[in-house]
């Protein structure tokens, strides 16, 4: 079971040894973590885009390409259609976002003819490792989704499901969070939470996964909490995985875990064929090697 991010490069470095291709590679911030990466020895890589920009980054980095491929790509439409087909292929596991905009790689991704299209819903999955908490905390979707309805966030939790499983949780405890944790047509959070609990009852996610909510977020990570408001629920300070009902609230438990709890963290995009690297330039350059090495433990368990 991995505990903390540092368990998480220990297992991607442990296991078969995944191939990342990175679309339109040309970036220092993503060409520096992939470096970190491949000299963990926890990837092979191939970078796709402007060749002559990608060396010019990596000698400046003391990145040293013998043994990484580098693929021409004129155009950040056609690194993002070359980058999706080698996974397509069969030729690379996971794919990660470089020097270009997510609408146009999640473009290539969703392709009917050779994009990694399913039948779930894309979502953001961030993991989040907090000084005053025991475990890694999962947290879907501050990212992608605005206002997800029930059916989309049925998506939204098995896609956080997989990434808990992959990473060695064989129980897996959720919080639906809301307001509060009694149900309220007026607040539709509520109703979902309740639903989703009454389906994991029913064993629609699996055996060993426990759904409570409608639950607040104070419930659903302390236990102290819990017995002085005396609500009882094997969730309670046990959360892996905190379900939001918005954007905006994910967004902003995220950007406190890190700003204001000096929490560090790792991200991934679930719902295609292959887990997708996607980080903001605004993150670590620990977030977007830790993102990296997620993604290649996502591949490896659900390969």
């Amino acid at each position: 079971m991995i505990k903390s991010l540092k368990d998480l490069k220990v297992q991607a470095k442990n296991q078969e040894k995944m191939t990342l291709v990175v679309a339109a590679a040309e970036d220092k911030d993503v060409l520096s973590a992939v470096m970190e990466a491949k000299t963990s020895n926890i990837i092979n890589a191939v970078l796709v885009g402007e060749k002559k920009s990608i060396e010019e980054i990596a000698r400046e980095i003391g990145f040293d390409l013998q043994d990484v491929k580098v693929i021409e790509a004129s155009g950040l439409e056609k690194s993002a259609e070359t980058s999706v087909r080698l996974i397509s292929e069969g030729k690379a596991d996971f794919l990660m976002k470089g020097k270009i905009d997510t609408s146009i790689l999640l473009k290539a991704v969703l392709d009917k003819d050779y994009g990694l299209r399913t039948e779930r819903l894309l979502s953001h999955v961030m993991v989040y490792e907090v000084p005053s908490y025991h475990k890694l905390l999962l947290m879907s979707d501050g990212g992608m989704n605005i206002a997800p309805t029930f059916d989309q966030k049925e998506d939204i939790l098995r896609n956080a499901l997989l990434v808990s499983q992959a990473m060695g949780n064989h129980k897996t405890f959720v919080s639906c969070l809301a307001a509060k944790e009694k149900t309220s047509e007026k607040m539709p959070a509520t109703m979902d939470g309740q639903r989703l609990k009454e389906r994991a009852l029913d064993k629609a996610y699996g055996e060993d996964v426990y759904v409570e909510g409608p639950i607040a977020f104070d419930l659903a990570v302390s236990k102290d909490a819990a017995r002085i408001k005396g609500y009882e629920s094997p969730v309670v300070g046990e959360t892996d995985i905190l379900l939001v009902p918005t954007i905006e609230v994910g967004n902003g438990i995220g950007k406190t875990m890190t700003y204001m709890a000096g929490g560090e963290s790792a991200g991934v995009i679930m719902g295609a064929k292959a887990p997708i690297v996607l980080v903001s330039r605004a993150d670590s350059a620990e977030t977007k090697f830790y993102s990296i090495a997620l993604g290649s433990v996502i591949s490896a368990a659900t390969k």
